[in-house]
């Protein structure tokens, strides 16, 4: 079973869908899709090796098109795969 079969086909995810949220003292965490940390990703992103969010949704909100996401884990696998 695949993560990105769990993905929906179009829409946008917001960064702690991406990374996971750590757990605190009130709730349990959520485990991330790509599992790296909130300030890793934000470097991957100004250095090209995570997709760019968008503003799409308004000003204030950052956003990754499924899409793009989804391209990310299917050429991480792949990468894998041929190793």
């Amino acid at each position: 079973m695949q993560i990105s079969n769990h993905l929906p086909e179009t829409g946008y995810l917001r960064l702690w869908q991406i990374v996971g949220k750590p757990a605190t003292v009130d709730r349990p965490g959520t485990p991330g899709l790509i599992p790296v940390s909130r300030s890793t990703w934000w470097a991957g992103v100004r250095s090209g090796r995570y997709p760019q969010p968008t503003r799409a949704l308004g000003p204030r909100i950052t956003a990754w098109a499924v899409e793009d996401i989804r391209a990310l884990i299917e050429s991480v696998a792949s990468a894998k795969a041929a190793a």
